[in-house]
């Protein structure tokens, strides 16, 4: 399957939420990475239909989108930003009522959302009502519904909101197992949801598209505009001031400072291979680095 975005634009009064968004993508998974507010949300809920762009066109094996109905709706798993539940269900009748909605047969449908809970760790709250639930429990039951149809295109905001370390893990591994033979759009402004399991990279900033890419290419593209520098305690505070820290650890009476800067920010800093929170902190904090690329 290849979906392809060309040209699609959406504007609200004077301010561009996606502008002139043009991008490919075949089976696999794709990180949509950009801070809140980047347009994440809206190129998803323009290829759902839940919103129409003001220009541009979305194709799916060369067809417009706009013209494909329902056949293609069900074809799609999607896992809005803030999922609405019936807090009165319990988990395992909610999930039954959307198999209904998707026409799952019956027979099937148990078996099915059974798998599913056993794989997002939930089997054992299936008889709890959904208004009982931790936040990160309904957003595991959230990705469950999206995955209910065994959809060939699976469409994910912002999915680990509320997940605790170990969940955001088996979620990825999760994702992993999921991606033959799909395309999974995973968006999220959090760099180590998408750094290790995404073939590419869309790289988002105020509505345009800055990069696509694999995570390897999209580093070697910032290679020599990463730093390392161990310093004292005052000089740690003004280099903070004055350029983009990617991190920061206390050794000792010494700082060990990661700095992202297109030129060596200090005498003895050190080049090092720069990581995709490089790439994110380059591209989507830095004054003056707007510049599109493709790779």
């Amino acid at each position: 399957m290849e979906i392809t975005f060309e040209s699609v634009s959406k504007q609200y009064k004077n301010k561009y939420a996606l502008k002139n968004f043009t991008a490919t993508l075949h089976e696999g998974v794709y990180g949509m990475l950009g801070e809140n507010g980047a347009g994440k949300t809206t190129l998803i809920n323009t290829f759902v239909g839940i919103l129409r762009g003001d220009s541009g066109t979305i194709w799916v094996d060369g067809q417009d989108v706009r013209t494909l109905g329902k056949a293609f709706l069900s074809q799609i798993g999607y896992m809005p930003q803030y999922p609405i539940f019936y807090r009165d269900f319990t988990v395992k009748d909610f999930l039954l009522y959307m198999c209904a909605l998707k026409d799952i047969p019956t027979r099937e449908a148990q078996d099915r959302v059974l798998e599913l809970l056993a794989m997002v760790n939930l089997i054992g709250a299936q008889d709890k009502k959904i208004g009982a639930l931790s936040g990160g429990m309904r957003q595991r039951v959230g990705i469950v519904q999206a995955m209910l149809s065994d959809p060939k295109i699976l469409i994910l905001d912002e999915p680990t909101a509320g997940l605790d370390p170990s969940e955001r893990i088996r979620f990825r591994n999760l994702i992993s197992r999921f991606a033959q033979g799909r395309t999974i759009l995973l968006a999220t402004h959090i760099v180590s949801d998408v750094e290790c399991i995404a073939r590419e990279i869309l790289l988002l900033k105020q509505g345009t598209l800055l990069m696509q890419g694999t995570p390897a290419a999209l580093e070697r593209n910032i290679e020599g505009k990463v730093w390392n520098v161990t310093v004292e305690t005052e000089e740690a505070a003004l280099l903070t001031d004055m350029y983009c820290i990617s991190n920061m650890k206390q050794d000792g009476k010494h700082f060990i400072l990661r700095i992202v800067e297109d030129g060596c920010p200090i005498k003895n800093a050190q080049p090092v291979h720069p990581n995709m929170e490089d790439v994110f902190l380059y591209y989507c904090k830095g004054e003056g680095h707007d510049t599109s690329y493709t790779i």
